[in-house]
């Protein structure tokens, strides 16, 4: 038997969860396997829960099945117990036949200019945060009292604040909110949203589909300047955004969908404007010490396909100022990692250490893997990958390569029946107990699935109480814990 620690309960430590049972009984000599997911929040879904636009019901749904995976025999839900502190690599390792860490990406990378650090200049993840009832976010942390921001970046999650800026608040009562958000956006203040990006349509990297949804917006005016989407000439000189929209059908349906924006006529309302070619030099300063500005440079690409500044100038009038330029993982205590890549260094998910060399029993899976690319279903092969790997290390399984595995998703879980039963993680000997006799021996009394069925029970009953569709988030992080662990009588 084996007993894997998994550290994560977003997509990529679920998945990987999921593909440990289905591979493990695929094997020439298939195992029992145990599954231990630890989080140190007591709510599971990571990305999922406090990373997906409310308003995107379906990709929200992925919730559904990966709950599948946290209620499959042999799979343990730990939450609220901190990697660093409650729990050590060293204890992890010493506990478990393998340890996978995938605690994904959680910090926005900076601007690097002046002002970056003023009030009212925040992350796009506190903002998505906010907006998604992330416990790590007060539901006082943004008033909405700003009539003009400025969203840097053209990713997605660009798009996605933006959108939530400029939505018409009764467009989302049905959604998860937290009702103290729901209240900030009620009374926002926000008139005009700008969407800026360093370089032009062709590069940006937000999809089709989103982009759509944009022009979709019923009251508000969405707009883009005809010179800024241009392919060739003006701004690229080179040639490199007419080569893209040429071979890549995204590019061309976003260039389709924005040139749609110039004829539509104003509706009135909020405004959301699609800014290109233009990149931040300067957050200025209001008289009361806040954002009063954003000072932009415009660029361009080269007859050489060099990226430049022109020397030319605008200046936004805008009093707050979201980042959206990537995400970086964090470091995790003791765990070997890349500061140039900001992941963890690995060869098909096995731990590598500074010397190139595998480390027993280490794998790494999701965005700590590869850094932040793909969408949420890009974690399925990725898991698959590395439990490839770790169970060809450890159980005698094919090789990552070598032999033929079924397509991420496509088996079922398998028969437990045919397998020998794990042990009682309380009832077992100290060596195949996990981590919890560490985490009794320190006082930590871990979260159960149990406690955060507690949680979701309570969103749905306050969601019915205020009329607000399938579940509204817990407002802040007292209730959340609160309500996953009454206090005892």
């Amino acid at each position: 038997m084996l007993r894997v620690a998994v550290v994560g309960s977003g997509p990529a430590g679920l998945y990987t969860a999921e593909a440990l049972v289905k591979q493990s009984a695929l094997l020439p000599e298939p195992v029992a396997i145990t599954v231990d997911v630890l989080d140190r929040l007591p709510t599971p879904y990571g990305l999922v829960r406090y990373g997906v636009a409310p308003d995107h019901k379906s990709i929200k749904s992925v919730a559904n099945y990966l709950r599948r995976v946290l209620e499959s025999p042999g799979v343990t839900f730990i939450g609220g117990v901190h990697f660093g502190t409650d729990v050590t690599r060293e204890d992890l390792l010493g506990s478990y036949d393998a340890v996978v860490y995938a605690t994904g990406a959680m910090r926005d990378r900076r601007l690097g200019i002046p002002g970056e650090d003023l009030p009212g200049s925040r992350a796009a993840t506190d903002f998505v945060n906010w907006y998604c009832g992330h416990p790590d976010v007060g539901a006082d942390a943004f008033s909405l009292d700003a009539e003009s921001v400025a969203v840097i970046g053209v990713g997605n999650v660009a798009v996605d604040v933006a959108r939530i800026l400029t939505r018409d608040p009764a467009e989302l009562e049905h959604t998860d909110i937290p009702e103290p958000v729901m209240d900030a956006l009620r009374g926002s203040s926000v008139r005009e949203v700008h969407v800026i990006g360093r370089r032009g349509p062709a590069q940006a990297k937000f999809t089709t589909k989103e982009l759509r949804e944009l022009g979709e917006l019923g009251s508000v005016e969405v707009s883009v300047e005809a010179a800024e989407i241009e392919l060739t000439g003006g701004f690229d000189r080179s040639g490199e955004s007419a080569e893209l929209a040429a071979n890549d059908r995204r590019v061309r349906g976003n260039l389709v969908a924005m040139a749609g924006w110039g004829d539509a006529p104003g509706r009135g309302g909020r405004k959301l404007r699609l800014r290109f070619w233009l990149r931040p030099v300067e957050i200025q300063e209001s008289p009361s010490g806040t954002v009063g500005g954003l000072r932009l440079e415009r660029t361009r690409l080269t007859e050489s396909g060099a990226f430049e500044g022109t020397g030319e100038f605008e200046t936004l009038d805008t009093q707050l100022v979201l980042r959206s330029v990537g995400y970086q993982s964090v470091p995790l205590s003791d765990v070997p990692f890349d500061e140039r890549s900001y992941t963890v260094p690995n060869a098909s998910g096995r731990v590598l250490s500074s010397e190139g060399k595998e480390l027993p029993g280490e794998y790494v899976a999701g965005w700590l893997k590869r850094g932040p690319t793909g969408v949420i279903g890009t974690n399925k092969a990725d898991a698959a990958e590395t439990v490839q790997a770790l169970l060809a290390d450890l159980a005698g399984g094919p090789d990552v390569g070598q032999g033929k595995l079924p397509r991420p998703g496509m088996l079922r879980l398998p028969d437990r029946e045919d397998l020998p039963e794990p042990e009682d993680p309380a009832g077992g000997s100290p060596s195949r107990a996990g981590v919890h006799p560490v985490l009794a021996a320190r006082g930590v009394e871990p979260f159960s699935y149990a406690d955060w069925l507690r949680v979701s029970a309570a969103e749905e009953d306050l969601a019915a109480s205020l009329g607000r569709g399938d579940r509204v988030k817990l407002p802040h992080r007292d209730a959340v814990w609160s309500t996953a662990r009454p206090k005892r009588e």
